[in-house]
């Protein structure tokens, strides 16, 4: 707030008064309105103490001196609501709206929302994204312009010059030759539909919110998300790049050829050199060209701007003088004759007169035409000059002249074919070998249908111009449909008009002459044209001067664009450029790229190159609008309602077309670099979310499978193990066990889901913070172990009860873990604290009651982490009872990842007495060949042996074990609860008057207190050494003895077979169903493991995991 209210005492009685309530009533009505600015806190301020009101009263003055009280900052100053920057010191004090003071940091006032939203304006073509502006340079910040362009200057005169150019001048007559009047409507037609279509999709969606300058590019790539962006973005870079050189290409082409032929530096000496000759000098040419249009970009792209409108004026100029030569040639045909021999077209560079020999006087000579088919008078001459006549045509007849009728159809050719008139006569006897060395008018390339298409195409594309200028159009969400569609329309017109016409004024051999060698090198087109040839040279010449320099102008800018956005890293140098902006860097790096164009140095080699660029941004175009208009996202509004997603599958499906037909490898290649791009884009590209279309076509497609994933439970044959990982945390919340991650991964082998779970203890609302660090831990560790899945981190008051909701809550609909995987509690026996094998032993019984498979891997942080590859080695599994066939299938599934890819699967299962080992071993063997498992088949036997003193022993221990920490637990519970009595007696005592703290005690009215403990603490060692008696004279429980004796001999046997081994898989026992005896299955589950390296519990979920059918 610039202007400050202080408080000053100011001495008087009730007037004063008066008027201090009049000021501050006048300065609260002057504060008030705004809900973003502070009002003065006339209660709060400690300059409002009570005072003697006849010493003084404060009033309000006036003062424009900084306020001590804030900071000077605008409430709101981002039209986002998430924007928090500089609102942390503000506050709101107005009464009106109390009821949502607290919430004003977050929420900002409806009022300072619109207040913001009108100021809005768009950003410059490269600045950063509008989302992401910078708001620090405050006062620093000048004023911006509003912009005033409107629809007829802003897109369609931008549109109309970046549509017509040089394709128009140089290659529409021969195109309309070549091809026929109605194959090259349809060529017309196919690429303006396509065009049409597109400009459809792209009005949909820049008027969907507010578009920014950067056109194109940032309506693809938020609309299709950065990696499709990030690619579409760089082909259309290319695009307009390659398009750069197209038009100095053209621009050289008209030079040399139309201008000043005798600038060339290459010249050739025969006529089949003449080709290369001109690609040479258009090489050296081109080159120069593109220097000199560089540094003008680079010293004045201010100056490129301004000649916009002289070089469109020259375009539409040379479209009218095209218009008025139609017309004129119903009255009066322009003389342009063409000369012929026999049916074919000659070059009329060397030679004046359009005969064989001339008289003079008397005096009959041979002409220049003569000698160019002959060496000397006497010498013989080419057979097919003598044998056919020498005639002139006319090479404009006119509009009525019913030239029309023959131009109909197309004239293909290979490279070299003649140019001939079929209507002439012509007598055979030539000699094809020697025709290329005499002066015919030949095709330079081979001539086909889909060639054209590829070649007109860039005469339709530049529709994005008026997208790109949106940030300076007055309203740019009516701007860009009308004058976009307008402009297409207009210049489709145009283009089929030009066809007709081309087709009803000129002679088809001068159509198929490409650079008018039949008239005397004068442009095609030109010849047409009133009221001279030069309009037209003169026009189209700066037309693609500037339209040149548009490219090189807009180019760089575009690649600052995707440069500064990030997803792209190795672009990022781009993104710099000088103080003031210009993209010097992509500057450098158009130039470059243009420079391959140039050396190619054909308009018609070029031409398909570019189209393939440009095809595929508007595919992509019509790709985001048929998306969201299909997934109808709640942000897909569009003020443009002529739309539908029919129209742009359409146009999708005409840019795919075209793209083959123009150039099938061409097509290829461009996809193949668009597919590079993304791909890179994915794995190295920064993460971006723009609320893109295919992250909701993912999230349509995820429902979608969800959904059918419900209806029916998996088969048996499309189970798989999907993980719910139990992590545990240290106190800095960092991941324990990583190599549990590792694990995952290498049994999941990317493939299925993964939950990785942790729970907190405490409740949400304090532990807020934490969890989230947790969850971004676990994140970046799953990160770091190549870990596909997602992290579920729950506050729970205890963990067991966390571990509980997480097993019965994880997952969504029919993607929900059917398998628990968790680290050995290698503490138990060390831990004081008996509640984590209690909750270890309660996850157990969970898992089975929830019929869900448990894994539990033992001395984790030894397993193999995703870089190691084990050697020659095997995986032992310890089949002793079934329960799924779960055994089998995890080293199956282990063996397919490149860690555990050398190691031989060996499977071992045990006999008792009265089992036939032979048998089991060929059954066993039998079944896993059914399994098409490939694994070495062990059984072993275990004979029923005496139960040993040792067993005895161990189990007798065990007991006498629990038996001593069961009475320390009591011996501390007693202990807490007497210490507990004596606080609660101290606090009592304390709140007492005198006279109660007189009164004896009301249960041992004879005893002292030193008495009462001496008696307690007699009773307690009485008790603890009957305690100690009773231990030490104890027999082990027989059912103990007996799950004792099966671990001693099972672990015995495995140790024996795969002590060796890299991983051995066991079935895991279940814990007793008497909750009692959980300590002793702990110990019967350490002595089973006892002296195995890495082992992996397996208790299955209660359902046949793996069959044998097909």
């Amino acid at each position: 707030m610039g202007d400050r209210f202080v408080v000053v005492p100011v001495d008087g009685g009730g007037d004063a008064a008066e008027h201090s309530g009049s000021v501050v009533a006048q300065a609260t009505r002057l504060t008030g309105g705004d809900g973003g600015e502070e009002e003065p806190k006339v209660e709060e301020d400690p300059v409002f103490e009570p005072q003697d009101p006849n010493v003084a009263v404060p009033i309000l003055k006036y003062n424009r001196e900084p306020n001590k009280y804030g900071d000077g900052v605008p409430k709101e100053n981002s039209p986002f609501i998430n924007n928090t920057d500089n609102d942390k010191s503000n506050s709101y004090d107005g009464t009106n709206m109390a009821l949502f003071e607290e919430e004003m940091d977050s929420n900002p006032m409806v009022s300072s929302l619109l207040d913001k939203l009108a100021n809005y304006t768009n950003l410059t073509q490269g600045a950063q994204e509008h989302e992401e502006a910078d708001d620090d340079e405050g006062s620093k910040k000048k004023a911006v312009k509003s912009p005033q362009m409107g629809t007829f200057m802003g897109v369609y005169l931008p549109c109309l010059q970046n549509i017509l150019g040089v394709i128009l001048f140089l290659r529409l007559t021969w195109i309309v030759g070549t091809a026929g009047i109605l194959e090259s409507l349809a060529i017309v037609g196919l690429c303006c539909s396509c065009t049409m279509l597109t400009a459809i999709s792209m009005s949909a969606i820049a008027t969907n919110g507010v578009v920014p300058a950067g056109g194109s590019y940032y309506m693809i790539s938020r609309s299709l998300g950065p990696e499709f962006g990030g690619a579409v973005g760089l082909c259309f870079y290319l695009g307009t790049t390659f398009a750069g050189s197209m038009y100095i290409l053209g621009t050289i082409e008209i030079l040399l050829t139309y201008i000043v032929p005798k600038a060339a530096i290459f010249v050739a000496e025969k006529k089949e050199d003449e080709g290369e000759a001109l690609l040479n000098n258009m090489r050296v040419y081109g080159t120069c060209c593109l220097t000199l249009m560089s540094v003008v970009v680079f010293v004045g792209v201010k100056y490129v701007n301004k000649l916009a409108l002289v070089f469109l004026a020259c375009v539409i100029l040379s479209i009218l003088a095209i218009y008025a030569g139609v017309i004129k040639t119903i009255f009066e045909p322009p003389d342009f004759p063409v000369c012929m021999l026999g049916n074919r077209t000659l070059q009329n560079h060397n030679f004046d007169k359009c005969l064989k020999e001339d008289t003079i006087g008397n005096l009959t000579t041979t002409t220049q035409l003569y000698k160019l088919f002959c060496n000397g008078p006497n010498a013989t001459c080419n057979e097919y000059f003598l044998n056919n006549n020498v005639t002139q045509i006319q090479g404009i007849p006119g509009l009525i002249s019913g030239v029309i009728s023959e131009n109909m159809w197309s004239e293909y050719g290979p490279l070299g074919m003649l140019v001939e008139n079929k209507k002439l006569s012509s007598v055979g006897g030539s000699d094809p070998t020697q025709d290329i060395y005499l002066p015919y008018v030949v095709n330079d390339i081979a001539s086909f249908f889909t060639l054209l298409v590829g070649i007109y195409f860039p005469s339709v594309t530049g529709i994005m111009a008026g997208s790109n200028r949106s940030g300076d159009l007055r309203d740019a969400q009516k701007s860009i449909p009308v004058g976009t569609i307008l402009a297409i329309f207009t210049t489709s017109i145009i283009y089929f008009t030009c066809v007709v016409l081309f087709g009803a004024c000129i002679e088809g051999v001068l159509l198929r002459d490409k650079f008018g060698d039949s008239v005397k090198g004068n442009l095609v087109i030109g010849t047409l044209s009133w009221p001279s040839p030069w309009v037209i040279v003169i026009g189209s010449f700066f037309s693609c001067c500037g339209a040149g320099l548009q490219s090189l102008t807009g180019a760089p800018r575009l690649l600052q664009a995707i440069a500064r956005d990030g997803i792209v890293p190795f672009l990022q140098v781009f993104g710099h450029g000088k103080a003031n902006g210009e993209p010097t860097w992509a500057l450098l790096l158009t130039g470059a790229i243009c420079e391959i164009g140039i050396l190619i140095a054909s308009l018609d080699a070029v031409a398909p190159i570019l189209s393939m660029f440009f095809l595929m941004c508007y595919l992509f175009v019509n790709l985001a609008c048929a998306l969201q208009t299909l997934l109808r996202t709640p942000n897909w509004r569009p003020r443009f309602k002529y739309y539908h997603w029919a129209l742009s599958f359409l146009g999708m499906s005409l840019c795919l077309a075209l793209m083959f037909i123009s150039s099938w490898y061409y097509a290829i290649v461009a996809m193949v670099i668009a597919g590079c791009i993304y791909k890179y884009i994915e794995y190295r590209g920064a993460e971006k979310e723009w609320g893109d279309g295919i992250r909701g076509l993912s999230l349509n497609a995820a429902r979608f499978a969800l959904i059918r994933l419900e209806e029916a439970p998996p088969h048996t044959k499309n189970w798989r193990p999907q993980c719910l990982v139990l992590l545990n945390l240290d106190s800095d919340q960092a991941v324990k066990h990583p190599r549990l991650l590792s694990f995952t991964s290498q049994l999941k082998a990317g493939k299925g889901l993964t939950i990785v779970g942790n729970v907190l203890e405490g409740t949400f609302l304090t532990k807020d913070a934490e969890a989230k660090k947790a969850e971004q831990n676990i994140k970046s560790s799953m990160t770091a172990e190549k870990t596909k899945g997602f992290c579920h981190v729950v506050v729970s008051s205890n963990l067991r009860d966390g571990v509980s909701h997480l097993i019965q809550s994880a997952g969504l609909g029919g993607m929900k873990h059917n398998t628990v995987l968790m680290a050995w509690p290698g503490t138990w026996k060390q831990s004081n604290d008996t509640q984590s094998w209690k909750n270890f032993i309660e996850t157990i019984r969970e898992t089975t009651s929830a019929h869900q498979a448990l894994l539990v891997a033992k001395n984790v942080d030894s397993f193999p982490t995703n870089q190691e590859r084990l050697g020659e080695g095997t995986i032992d599994v310890w089949w002793v009872v079934h329960d799924g066939g779960l055994l089998m299938l995890l080293p199956f599934l282990l063996r397919q990842h490149k860690v555990w890819r050398k190691c031989k699967m060996r499977i071992f299962t045990v006999a008792q007495m009265d089992d036939n080992s032979i048998q089991m071993k060929k059954d066993l063997q039998t079944f896993l060949y059914h399994l098409r498992l490939n694994a070495e088949v062990e059984v072993v036997e275990m004979h029923d042996n005496d139960i040993s003193a040792f067993t005895y022993e161990k189990t007798l221990v065990m007991e006498q074990r629990s038996q001593m920490l069961k009475q320390m637990q009591l011996s501390k519970t007693e202990r807490e609860r007497e210490a507990q009595l004596i606080h609660d007696r101290n606090t009592a005592s304390h709140s007492m008057n005198d006279k109660s703290e007189t009164l004896p005690d009301r249960v041992h009215m004879t005893w002292t207190k030193d008495k009462l403990f001496t008696e307690r603490n007699r009773n307690r060692e009485c008790n603890s050494n009957v305690a100690m008696r009773d231990l030490f004279n104890m027999k082990p429980n027989q059912s103990n003895v007996r799950r004792m004796h099966t671990a001693i001999k099972l672990n015995e046997v495995v140790v024996n077979k795969s002590q060796g081994a890299h991983l051995v898989l066991l079935n895991m026992p279940g814990p007793p169903k008497n909750r009692g005896g959980d300590e002793n299955y702990m110990e019967f589950l350490e002595v089973l493991l006892e002296g195995l390296n890495r082992v992996l519990l397996v208790r299955g979920g209660g359902r046949e995991v793996i069959t044998i059918y097909s």
